[in-house]
């Protein structure tokens, strides 16, 4: 079996454990020693060291443990120094080649993902490995696979080092600096995290604590690979209520969730409003904006009109570029090589990365950014009062008929179809094309009572094509819903039953 299936993007993720679902074990032990083997080897050529320094890290996914032993195996068997990091962060992986000169470090994730799948994420001095590069990778790996053993008297064994609390003190210092009152900037602040039992309780303990911040109603802290609360997703709506219900029930000055690796964070204000998607990038480039004043914020082609006006309000330039943290980083790296100052990309899953911390994406570091102005004594609420939210956001994915595509691919299909939407849609009243769009086919609607906008695009791993819906008042989504679905009726490789669902 070719490792090729494990490949997601820029990451490795696939089914680690028997589940209920039927799904067979792909991600194995085997495939983590020969991944980290195919690692070490490529750190050998970029850096010319004959004994790499490597950390691993896990978090607390109920196969991280085994797989984390046989990434050590992996990287003792090609001569490297392996360093166990034990449950760690997703950045604080990175941040080991920063802060301590790690040649490079492997972290065991799935992000939130369900219980039974996991991964391995990838860093060298540069920063994270691109899809390229995990192909690369990934090649490697299925020849070590088909043509190598591993050398006899390889363990497990590893030195065990807490690096977590040299990545709490680089927070803390940011922090401290940046509130610019003292160690204890958050002295008489009541905040809060909800951890999903995932990686990210060492925020209470080692960060907001020392400086000073009352954690108590904090839940879900323990690691538990089960994660029997809810799912460790800021975006997912069952988690963030769950996250304002404790910041409301314990009357806290801020509310703070983690996904499960901590590269993604949301928070609740006392007012209840949910930072989140559009309102957390808001904050942020409001942040950045004061900070950096003019400079361009890169996000993903689905966030609001509000939020562009937002940003533009400020002085600030916004590019809506392509779904997918990695291409809003690349963009945004992309932009400063051409002499375009961009300190922000961020999108609306809550992917965020700043030039200042290495464009590295960091919930961890965010919540630092809204922590400083806690410190300073900002109103949160009122820094993004202005923001005007849509009345409706709606997504629709349609299922694509493979079964009918004649043998094109999925993306050439894609195209033909965005295409075929792109003229047919121009004929609706109404309707007026977005010409500067990097992502799907985008149109900007004047229907009554209102406005609104439709992006329909092309999904990079699935057979479907997902479309997103904007609308400025109640009742919108449906009026466009409805126009919408005599046009992609008429395109037969697409199912259009959640639309027609969506309009019942």
């Amino acid at each position: 079996m070719s490792y090729s299936a494990l490949q997601n993007g820029s990451d490795i993720r696939g089914i680690a454990m028997e589940n209920d679902k039927g799904y067979a074990v792909n991600m194995t032990e085997k495939a983590s020693e020969d991944l980290a083997r195919a690692f070490v080897r490529r750190l050998k050529a970029i850096t010319g060291e004959e004994s790499p320094k490597v950390a691993v890290g896990r978090d607390s996914r109920l196969s991280g443990e085994a797989l984390l032993k046989a990434a050590v195996r992996g990287i003792k068997a090609e001569g490297a120094e392996a360093i166990d990091f034990e449950l760690a962060s997703t950045p604080a992986m990175f941040m080991a080649t920063v802060l301590e000169n790690y040649t490079g470090s492997i972290m065991i994730t799935a992000s939130h993902l369900p219980w039974f799948r996991n991964g391995m994420k990838f860093f060298d001095r540069d920063g994270g490995l691109e899809k390229e590069d995990i192909k690369e990778l990934v090649e490697a790996a299925d020849q070590i696979a088909a043509n190598e053993t591993m050398p006899e008297g390889i363990d497990d064994s590893a030195v065990k080092v807490d690096f977590m609390e040299t990545y709490a003190a680089f927070l803390r210092k940011k922090i401290i600096d940046g509130a610019g009152n003292g160690d204890r900037p958050l002295e008489g602040r009541h905040i809060i995290v909800d951890a999903g039992n995932g990686a990210g309780g060492f925020y209470v303990t080692r960060v907001l604590e020392p400086l000073g911040a009352n954690t108590e109603g904090s839940q879900f802290l323990e690691p538990d690979g089960h994660f029997p609360n809810h799912v460790p997703n800021p975006e997912d709506k069952e988690a963030a209520e769950s996250a304002q219900k404790a910041t409301f029930d314990s009357g806290a000055d801020l509310g703070i969730i983690f996904d499960t690796d901590v590269d993604r964070a949301g928070a609740i204000l006392p007012s209840g409003k949910k930072l989140v998607r559009n309102e957390l990038i808001a904050i942020i480039s409001s942040i950045v904006l004061r900070e950096h004043p003019g400079t361009t914020i890169v996000t993903d082609s689905i966030t609001s009109d509000g939020l562009h006006e937002f940003i533009t309000s400020r002085g600030g330039q916004h590019i809506r570029f392509k779904r997918g943290y990695r291409n809003v980083i690349d963009e945004s790296i992309r932009l400063n090589n051409a002499g375009i100052d961009s300190q922000l990309a961020i999108e609306t899953s809550g992917h965020g990365a700043l030039k200042e911390n290495f464009f590295l994406d960091d919930g961890a570091y965010l919540m630092v950014k809204i922590l400083i102005e806690m410190g300073k004594g900002e109103d949160l609420d009122k820094m993004i009062s202005d923001l005007d939210t849509p009345a409706e956001s709606v997504e629709i994915r349609f299922p694509v008929k493979t079964e009918l595509l004649e043998g094109k691919s999925l993306q050439e299909n894609g195209d033909r179809v965005l295409d075929f939407f792109k003229e047919a849609a121009d004929e609706i009243e109404g309707w007026f094309l977005e010409e500067e769009n990097y992502e799907g086919v985008r149109f900007n609607t004047n229907v009554s009572h209102g406005g609104g906008w439709l992006l329909l695009r092309k999904s990079l791993h699935e057979p479907i094509m997902p479309l997103n819906i904007e609308s400025s008042f109640d009742g919108g989504s449906l009026l466009m819903a409805k126009q919408l679905l005599q046009v992609l009726s008429r395109e037969e490789t697409l199912d259009v039953t959640p639309l027609e669902e969506f309009i019942r």
